[in-house]
């Protein structure tokens, strides 16, 4: 197994011992302090479901809106409670809450594909506490900061210099300013989905003013007539192109090497989203895989296996631009995100990682195409990459009625768009195959009734 090879090789020796709190004299306990203390509490349980209370106090019912339940499992209201929120996640495995016990099942989701690795690796645990019990924020920046700005040089083709942030959004956002700095230019012609930040949103979008998105212009993804038109509208104006490289499939090599050709051609910056593809695809993310470099790249997700963490890289001509507008933000260079990073980069020397994730991604896809044959179920497809895969459904209440199932029986799907593979899948297949299975069988059965 890939996590046992890892360690080894002493994936987990790099790391050195925590450091231990030194008790002061002054903060000794004795016994006479507990005297004359309050009584413990006893603690009262309250049995109203977690998506109740969730709905009582965060709009929604959850922070991130692809983890609301309605999106989860669909908008039935036919369907009966399900388990919305989770305790623990190890492995690939989630904890859920259902009353009072646990429902363990295996997360095909790996929290939208920023878990590559597992969920509480070790070694990147250990990481991220080393760096909070050392301190994980200061009034100067810290030197791993820097030490990780280095590593990330040597892995990514098109980095010369980075930037760090927190959210893959401001990643991108963070690169649409610095290149409309650096070419003193401000349209944006844009193909891919880019976070929540006003400068790219959708016209249905409430909420965003129509002059902030005046400056953009969305195209399809891989259409390069559409590219071409969208270009020549806006030519001596254009600040940049940003392209989310793989969108449910790979791009045609026409279709990129045209963008990289017309950013050049007018003077404008070529920016791939790489916050899925990196740590991923490849370390690089798809530009290390096509060989073709954008001027600047965002990174995220994998690149800490969960923990808040963003980057854009790039040239250091166009990176400069950075130092000549404002991008700033306090928690930037935390450490603990910083440290999981590291960690993260430490995995990808020591073992094929994206190999061993293309190969587990394809047993998990071959995994459920087995089950949805045998099931007879029509309108049901498996596509995408293997590392990144997909669950199409033509009749939505059977898509809903399949993840709910799945959970049922053991294992979270994503509706559409993507199940992610993770090192922590490799031994689970038989598993995933299994609550496919019965879930389908489940939904015949419902059928027949």
């Amino acid at each position: 197994m890939i996590f046992d090879r890892f360690r080894r090789k002493g994936g987990d020796s790099a790391t050195e011992p925590l450091p231990q709190p030194t008790a002061d004299a002054d903060d000794e306990t004795s016994d006479d302090d507990t005297v004359g203390s309050e009584p413990e509490r006893i603690e009262v349980v309250d049995e109203t479901p977690w998506s109740e209370r969730a709905a009582a106090v965060i709009p929604g019912g959850s922070s991130t809106g692809s983890k609301r339940p309605a999106v989860i499992y669909g908008d039935d209201e036919m369907l009966d409670p399900l388990p919305t929120h989770y305790s623990r996640a190890r492995g690939a495995s989630l904890f859920l809450v259902d009353g009072d016990r646990e429902i363990e099942v295996i997360d095909c989701t790996m929290a939208l594909g920023s878990v590559a690795l597992a969920y509480a690796d070790e070694h990147v645990t250990r990481a991220v506490v080393q760096a909070a019990a050392l301190g994980n924020v200061g009034g100067m920046p810290s030197t791993i900061e820097v030490s990780l700005a280095e590593r990330l040089v040597d892995f990514i083709p098109c980095a010369e210099q980075v930037r760090f942030l927190k959210s893959g959004a401001e990643a991108v956002s963070a690169a649409v300013r610095i290149a409309r700095t650096y070419t003193g230019r401000s349209h944006v012609v844009h193909s891919g989905y880019f976070g929540w930040h006003d400068w790219w949103s959708a016209i249905d979008v409430a909420g965003v003013p129509a002059a902030a998105r005046a400056d953009a212009t969305h195209v399809a993804f891989d259409d390069i007539a559409a590219l071409d038109r969208a270009v020549s509208e806006v030519r001596t104006d254009l600040a940049a192109i940003v392209i989310e490289p793989v969108v449910e499939r790979m791009p045609s090599e026409a279709w990129i090497a045209r963008a990289r050709q017309l950013a050049s051609d007018t003077g404008a910056v070529l920016v791939f989203d790489e916050i899925k593809t990196g740590f991923r695809l490849r370390p690089g993310g798809y530009q290390e895989l096509s060989g073709v470099e954008p001027d600047l790249a965002t990174f995220g997700k994998a690149m800490a296996n969960g923990f808040a963490l963003s980057a854009v890289v790039g040239r250091a001509d166009v990176m400069h631009a950075a130092s000549r507008t404002w991008i700033s933000s306090t928690l930037a260079g935390e450490t603990t995100g910083l440290a999981a990073a590291h960690a993260v980069l430490d995995w990808h020397e020591k073992e094929d990682v994206c190999a061993s994730l293309a190969t587990i991604g394809s047993q998990m896809k071959a995994s459920v195409e087995r089950a949805v044959v045998a099931s007879g179920l029509p309108g049901i497809t498996i596509s995408g990459l293997d590392q990144m895969w997909r669950l199409t459904f033509e009749d939505a209440d059977i898509e809903s009625r399949f993840v709910r199932h799945g959970v049922e029986h053991g294992a979270l799907f994503k509706r559409g768009a993507y199940n992610f593979a993770a090192l922590a899948h490799e031994e689970l297949i038989p598993e995933i195959e299994a609550a496919a299975s019965a879930s389908l069988v489940a939904i015949k059965e419902s059928s027949r009734r």
